[in-house]
Parts: C-alpha cells; structure tokens; sequence
C-alpha cells in the first residue's frame, strides 16, 4: 500500500455533473441583485422571546436582536409619497413582536426563517436579509447569532 509522500505532485480530481444536476440559470451575484431592488431597512429592533436549547432558555423571556435588510422592486413611494406603496416598518414592527410572543422553535436559524417568510409573504419582499442575535449570551462575547439571506423564488 503506498503512504502519502509529502515531496510528490498533488493529486487533482475533475467531478462532471450530469445536466440534470447542473445549475439551470447562472447565479445572480449580490452587486447585480441589489441593483435592481430597493433596500427597506430596520436595524437594532429589540424585543424578548424564549429561546434556546440550554435548560435556562427554555422558559424564561431573553432579548434578541434582529436587523432587517428587505429588498423591494423599485419602490412607487419615492415618487408617490404614499406609504402605501412602500413596506410600512410600524406594520414590521408589530408582526415582529407577534411572532417572537407565539413562535414555537428553539434555534435563532428555525426563528430567522420564519422572519424571512414574514417579510415576504405578508410584505411582498423579493429578497430579504435577517440577522438574528442573543446580544451578551455569554459573559466574554458580544452576540451570537445568524445572518440568512432569503429570495422570494426560492421560498416559493
């Protein structure tokens, strides 16, 4: 049986994916995306939920922080003026504090998903980022959390 030879060439392997299992549109790169998206933003909403794994978490209220990119077609208010045609973040704000008083899960990933479904299926977001945190979880780190990115064809 032959060992690894530190002093010999690298070994190089080429993987060929059938086209069925071939990307069937190019990715689109984020400079290209928010391009073509208007960027609603909330950033430092904070709010208590129960949330965690540890058997200290599991019933008593805890902060988490979210900030909140939410990517929209070109937004009709900027001509409009009208807060109709843009996300109203007082309507953000007050889904936030529902979901995070009823959600059932126990991982920040599990809540920050269903933020991300909120702001698109209630909002109409096409592209949302969520960054979910537990500000001071431990007494030497400033946060823990999650940052998803989510597109309104990929949740569909």
């Amino acid at each position: 049986m032959d060992r690894f030879n530190p002093g010999s060439s690298p070994i190089h392997f080429t993987v060929v994916l059938p086209s069925s299992a071939r990307p069937t549109r190019e990715p689109v790169e984020q400079s290209q995306h928010a391009a073509a998206l208007d960027i609603v933003y909330i950033e430092g909403f904070v709010a208590q939920t129960v949330i965690g794994i540890d058997a200290g978490e599991l019933h008593e209220p805890q902060p988490v922080q979210l900030d909140l990119a939410i990517g929209v077609p070109s937004l009709r208010a900027c001509e409009t003026d009208r807060i109709e045609d843009t996300i109203n973040y007082a309507a953000v704000r007050a889904e936030l504090h529902t979901l995070l008083a009823t959600h059932k899960v126990q991982l920040l990933e599990a809540l920050a998903e269903q933020v991300a479904r909120l702001l698109i299926d209630r909002f109409g977001a096409q592209w949302v980022r969520v960054k979910l945190c537990k500000p001071a979880k431990f007494d030497d780190v400033a946060a823990v959390g999650v940052i998803i990115e989510r597109q309104r064809e990929r949740l569909a």
